[in-house]
């Protein structure tokens, strides 16, 4: 049913008078006759009677017209749920308990007004697929992996340089130690059973391995974080890294030691990703507030591999 035509009906039915019903419209008194006429052949019935003073609705048209206010307001609803600033703004943080949600938190605690929907993505090829069909206005990922740039309608900017820390049980050799150099952690088994080959995080801690000599283990099925925690607090021969701002709570009885990890500190690179044409007026607030909150990239001290990129 054309919607230009139901509306002219309802202008119409309010106004009693096809003349009024054209000047609202911006149309010519003809127009909103051709149209009335439409509707009433697809229908099938009268919908208006003319009088004296103007126009006025037959029982089949009063029995319509509360049914056509609601499809009109179904319409505007439907438009107003894909309206750039209607929508919530849709973004992907990876992990719930990961730095990136953490920024989000604060984001939404700045801005409160702000409708945000978050959701959890988890390579950077479904993301970058999502970002660019409009299922999601933007993403945290670090980028770009060798091989694999950003497609050209895909920007990104730096956001924060997660520092990297050494989480070990309480019986693990370096357990006592305030701080850790890289170079102490050479010969000591590292275990990440979450790390999938092909994604950006495995591409970092290659890369990682390769400029230190470190052992990292990523063997056995990844049966999420707790189980993670279980193992390294039973385990003293093991010890694994965990990102600096990640929100992880363990029992008391673990005893688990977060040691930061210096000369230099490695850093895992997060960058916000978003299609250059996206509309969405409130992306442009979170650009603005994650730019203003940011800490600094590639600081003295610091190490990160050789493809981060800051921005483009």
């Amino acid at each position: 049913m054309d919607l230009d035509i139901v509306r002219t009906f309802v202008v119409a039915a309010d106004a009693g008078q096809f003349q009024e019903a054209a000047a609202e419209l911006a149309v010519t008194q003809q127009a909103v006759s051709k149209r009335i006429a439409a509707l009433e052949r697809n229908l099938g019935v009268r919908l208006f009677t003319r009088t004296a003073r103007g126009a006025e609705l037959t029982i089949d048209g009063q029995a319509f017209l509360p049914h056509a206010r609601e499809l009109l307001r179904v319409a505007e609803r439907a438009v107003a749920s894909v309206r750039p600033g209607r929508r919530p703004l849709r973004v992907d943080v990876i992990a719930s308990r990961g730095a990136a949600a953490g920024l989000m938190r604060g984001f939404y605690r700045a801005h409160p007004e702000i409708d945000l929907d978050v959701v959890m993505l988890f390579d950077i090829e479904t993301a970058v697929a999502a970002i660019r069909s409009g299922a999601i206005d933007a993403s945290f990922r670090a980028v770009a992996a060798p091989g694999r740039p950003l497609p050209e309608d895909i920007e990104s900017v730096r956001v924060l340089d997660e520092p990297l820390e050494l989480l070990t049980g309480p019986a693990h050799a370096l357990a006592g130690a305030r701080s850790v150099t890289v170079a102490q952690l050479a010969g000591h088994r590292i275990w990440m059973p979450g790390i999938v080959p092909g994604t950006e995080w495995a591409a970092y801690y290659d890369d990682l391995v390769a400029e230190f000599g470190l052992t990292i283990e990523a063997t056995g099925p990844n049966f999420g974080s707790d189980a993670l925690l279980d193992t390294v607090a039973d385990t003293p021969a093991l010890a694994t890294f965990m990102g600096g701002h990640t929100r992880l709570v363990w029992p008391s009885g673990h005893g688990l030691r977060r040691i930061p990890v210096t000369d230099p500190t490695p850093v895992y690179p997060h960058s916000l990703l978003w299609h250059r044409d996206n509309p969405h007026p409130a992306l442009g607030t979170l650009r603005a507030h994650l730019a203003a909150t940011a800490t600094g990239h590639d600081a003295t001290g610091t190490w990160a591999p050789s493809w981060v990129i800051s921005s483009r």
